[in-house]
């Protein structure tokens, strides 16, 4: 269910949709025809990684700047278009490319989509000695800085994680904000979480995951879960997280030329009153222990606003005794590994990831797909 399917989100009628969508168009060609004025062979990387970046840079910056000026309702409906885009688009695309199916459900109240290796649930190889067995499941919560896209957008990246990993992952629809503040999207990934235990995923065989805000919603579920006495999961990964809503380290103007971010970052929908250095909603401020925070995987961009933040972030889980593997990239931006899973930076990112998938997180032998 994307957000402007619920019954509470207001959306605007079909001819105003119409022209949002047009100016989206509109405003992301002139956002590309700039690209040749910006150098965009010029970089720390290879001439089609340096070019890569700057038309990525320059495709989501004028995305995210246009979306961010719309009236909700305008932005709701333009992402119930995009969502039945790739509805359409990609369970063929990943299925060619990494062999992967996507199947509707519902977890604790909360729908999803899971996102499995066809080798792994496949009717035709039920019975077959080639059935891949699923070594764990991962919770994944998407970006959109808590307030846009929807599971099926991630669908691709989480059929990466899938072949990467062996794993299978379940993508939560979360609830939004402003519609949705905190902690509502907290409370629904909490939902998940208890609802996959209550299908038998043992905690140790269960990894949350998450990129941008998703990435800081998942570290807000461990808090959560640490003070409601739930186990805490084998593991966490974490892709360029918003984990301190404070936005005031100086990378986050320092790095707003070289970011796809806008330089007018939107945390008050989400807060909605909520102290941006309250411990719940930036783990930044979270007196972290290992006795409760996983092992963590964590990866960000050296040119990306939150990069200060997420610095931070690693270091006190590291002096904090969690284990962590904190991973740098320079010259790349935010969530680079989902935008540009071809650079050579994403791909030591995901070689990294494949080596320590099972360090953390025992593969369980009698797995079977998680229905």
């Amino acid at each position: 269910m994307v957000m402007a399917d619920r019954p509470e989100v207001q959306t605007a009628s079909a001819p105003v949709t119409a022209l949002t969508v047009f100016g989206l168009a509109e405003s992301m060609l002139n956002g590309l025809a700039r690209v040749p004025f910006r150098r965009p062979w010029q970089g720390p990387a290879g001439l089609l990684d340096n070019v890569g970046q700057s038309v990525t840079r320059q495709t989501i910056r004028s995305f995210m700047g246009y979306s961010m000026g719309l009236p909700i309702e305008e932005f709701r409906s333009m992402e119930r278009i995009l969502d039945d885009v790739c509805r359409v688009v990609m369970p063929p695309f990943i299925g060619l490319t990494d062999d992967v199916e996507i199947t509707d459900d519902t977890i604790g109240g909360v729908e999803g989509i899971w996102c499995r290796a066809k080798a792994s649930s496949d009717a035709h190889v039920e019975d077959c000695d080639d059935k891949q067995t699923i070594g764990a499941t991962i919770l994944y919560l998407h970006g959109g800085g808590y307030i846009g896209t929807s599971p099926i957008m991630y669908s691709a990246f989480a059929a990466k994680l899938v072949k990467i990993t062996g794993y299978e992952v379940f993508i939560a629809d979360y609830r939004m904000a402003p519609e949705f503040p905190f902690p509502a999207g907290v409370h629904d990934a909490a939902d998940v979480y208890r609802g996959l235990l209550d299908r038998d995923v043992d905690a140790d065989h269960l990894v949350v995951a998450g990129d941008s805000g998703g990435g800081g919603l998942a570290t807000s579920l461990i808090k959560y879960l640490h003070d409601h006495d739930l186990p805490k999961p084998a593991a966490v990964a974490l892709f360029s997280p918003e984990v301190d809503l404070d936005f005031n380290h100086p990378s986050i103007t320092l790095n707003a030329q070289s970011d796809i971010l806008p330089w007018s970052l939107p945390a008050a929908p989400y807060l909605a009153g909520v102290q941006p250095n309250d411990e719940r909603v930036s783990a930044v401020h979270s007196m972290a222990d290992p006795e409760w925070f996983p092992p963590t995987f964590v990866c960000w961009g050296a040119d990306e606003m939150f990069r200060d933040g997420i610095r931070e972030f690693a270091e006190n889980l590291g002096k904090a005794g969690v284990p962590v593997h904190a991973m740098e990239e320079a010259g790349m931006f935010h969530v680079f590994p989902i935008l540009m899973p071809w650079a050579e930076s994403s791909k030591r990112v995901f070689r990294e990831l494949h080596d320590l998938a099972g360090r953390h997180v025992t593969p369980d032998p009698d797995a079977e797909p998680t229905h």
